[in-house]
């Protein structure tokens, strides 16, 4: 009988405790764009269930990742009875994002892309945009991304981009150029398998094309080539990162896999794949450190229409756009980043940087990823103008110098941090 009244006893106390920590209320402030129904069915916590500090932090963690928040933080108020009335305090980002990125072509003429994104669309996390883009000839595309469009897992994109830009291949040694062009949509699925891992699924559906352009060349090399092609494309994320506006700390990866097929001759079909490692480490109240690895491999090395590129935006800081192309590649950045201003909304923020990478050239060996005659490495210092209330308004100033052989050095501008 003991034993009955025990159990009964416990019973009734875990229903009684479980109901004075149920979450009766649950409010959004600061909304003025982001829909409160939107922020609603994203996060996990809900009224009704019983109150739980970990779904909290987590909702916390999940809304300052978002573009259209700035910061996110959670008020507790317990009434006499012990039930909780939660209050999610947001700062909204502005999210209507320019974009400016400026350069020299190829054959030395000025060069720029100008693009334009919302990053909050409707108010619910979409991104809705496009790009304008003068590289000795005219680029352009559009893009709508839709993370949490079905459920609050899965979501929708779709792009278009139509891309003519004018590229050295390396047929012979001081290079042939091309027109390059490559025109077509892609569309992919989104889904958050929990609140670190993520996977995408896509299909494009585009047209390579290179046009021969100079004149001085053995009539051997050919005047153009043609490929009508699709890729299956697989890309796997996984995000552990604490975001305190210019600040982060943890760790990501993003795994992006694409089977190419239609290719053929010297545009060779394949696999192409691709793997950035990055890790943040916050130094003390002003100073993060902030490292990334990448690999590349592609299933080809017959071709010197090589996937990957050594380009000043991407990879190596100070050598310059497209100044050479790999099947396969490695590059390592790491840089210390220091606020040396902070008031209010805007932040000043310093940096020093090294950027080491190696390529595999076309019809190579692997051996040449490790050869020191193929490392090229920049140091160099850089600025960082930050608006704490904007989405990724961060204004990048770089200039890299080359060591050792490596002659190249340079200035690099462009949107949003490196990595």
């Amino acid at each position: 009988m003991k034993y009955i009244l025990t159990i009964a006893f416990c019973a009734i106390s875990t229903l009684i405790i479980a109901q004075e920590a149920e979450i009766t209320s649950l409010e959004f402030t600061g909304l003025k764009r982001t829909k409160s129904s939107f922020l609603s069915r994203l996060v996990k916590v809900k009224t009704g269930t019983a109150y739980d500090s970990l779904k909290v932090a987590t909702d916390i963690a999940r809304l300052n990742r978002l573009p259209g928040i700035a910061k996110a933080s959670v008020s507790d108020s317990i009434s006499a009875d012990g039930k909780h009335h939660l209050t999610y305090y947001v700062v909204e980002n502005f999210t209507i994002i320019p974009g400016l990125r400026i350069s020299e072509a190829n054959d030395e003429s000025f060069a720029f892309r100008a693009s334009v994104f919302e990053f909050n669309f409707l108010g619910e996390s979409q991104i809705l945009g496009g790009f304008y883009q003068r590289d000795v000839f005219d680029s352009y595309g559009g893009f709508w991304e839709a993370p949490f469009l079905f459920t609050n897992k899965l979501g929708l994109g779709v792009n278009y981009i139509r891309n003519t830009t004018f590229e050295p291949i390396y047929l012979i040694e001081s290079g042939i150029n091309y027109t390059k062009q490559d025109n077509g949509g892609e569309v992919y699925g989104m889904y958050e398998i929990d609140f670190l891992n993520k996977v995408e699924l896509g299909v494009k559906v585009y047209e390579e094309r290179y046009d021969f352009n100079d004149t001085q060349i053995d009539a051997n090399f050919p005047n153009d080539l043609t490929a009508d092609k699709v890729a299956i494309r697989g890309e796997y994320e996984y995000f552990k990162l604490d975001i305190d506006y210019q600040y982060f700390d943890g760790f990501t990866n993003i795994l992006d896999a694409r089977y190419i097929i239609g290719g053929s001759g010297l545009l060779e079909e394949g696999l192409v794949a691709r793997n950035a490692t990055a890790y943040y480490k916050r130094v003390g109240e002003k100073g993060n450190w902030a490292s990334r690895l990448q690999l590349g491999l592609a299933s080809f090395n017959d071709s010197e229409f090589a996937p990957f590129t050594v380009d000043n935006q991407f990879n190596l800081r100070g050598a310059g756009n497209d100044s050479a192309r790999g099947t396969a590649f490695t590059s390592f950045n790491t840089e210390y980043r220091h606020t040396l201003l902070e008031k209010g909304w805007f932040v000043i923020q310093g940096n020093a940087f090294t950027d080491i990478g190696s390529w595999r050239a076309p019809r190579g060996d692997f051996d040449q990823l490790a050869s020191i005659r193929n490392i090229q490495a920049y140091s160099g210092l850089g600025l960082r103008f930050i608006h704490k209330r904007i989405f990724n308004a961060v204004i990048r100033l770089d200039y890299g110098v080359g060591w050792g052989a490596t002659k190249n050095r340079g200035l690099v501008f462009g949107i949003g941090q490196y990595f």
